[in-house]
């Protein structure tokens, strides 16, 4: 029964498949207030996250993190996608600079190659595709979602991660490293998903809670 279906107190239990500390702060943050249980789980399989699109690895760790927890699970794929390379970084925007690069690295590759190009700032979208797996493989609910902006450097801002010091928001007039959490939230590519995420699954059933 999925919640505001079945009266107070129902809730919908996720299991978020991501060990990024600060995405999972962001999805709890989001999720929380609209009746969800977020939890993580420990030691999931490691994925090959080797999909064309962002679509393709949110459902490759969704899947994975529900078949191996019997939980429905909840996967995030995100990245910034700069027009001027073609839309690079894209599904390799964590390991631009290479499968451990720190966000530091990945920032200051990205724009050493816009400025390769002789830009000053340069058109981006950061993409956020969600997927919600049960432990069966069947996909429950998905959402993918757009922020526009603009690449600027040098990076700036005290908060955020990734590429979120580079990332300036024209509607906001910041850039995501200088909105707090709930701003940034309310704009995000990220919140955006969860938003359209959370209206899916309140019209999802869930077979656990069914009578």
């Amino acid at each position: 029964m999925p919640p505001g279906a079945g009266g107070p107190g129902v809730t919908r239990r996720l299991l978020v498949a991501s060990t990024n500390a600060h995405k999972v702060a962001e999805i709890r943050a989001l999720l929380e207030p609209l009746g969800f249980e977020v939890v993580t789980g420990t030691g999931l399989p490691e994925v090959v996250e080797d999909g064309e699109t962002f679509v393709d690895n949110a459902r490759l760790k969704a899947r994975s993190a529900a078949a191996a927890t019997g939980e429905l699970a909840l996967a995030d794929d995100s990245g910034i996608a700069v027009d001027a390379l073609g839309g690079e970084p894209g599904v390799r925007s964590a390991r631009y600079a290479g499968e451990d690069a720190t966000d530091a690295q990945n920032n200051r590759l990205l724009v050493e190659r816009l400025e390769a190009l002789g830009l000053t700032e340069a058109p981006a979208a950061f993409v956020c595709a969600m997927c919600v797996a049960a432990p069966d493989g069947t996909l429950v609910a998905e959402s993918l979602a757009r922020a526009e902006g603009l690449v600027r450097w040098p990076a700036e801002g005290p908060g955020g991660f990734g590429y979120d010091p580079l990332f300036f928001h024209p509607p906001s007039g910041c850039r995501f490293s200088e909105l707090s959490q709930d701003a940034k939230g309310a704009v995000s590519h990220r919140g955006q998903a969860l938003r359209a995420l959370a209206r899916l699954l309140e019209g999802t059933p869930d077979p656990r809670l069914d009578p």
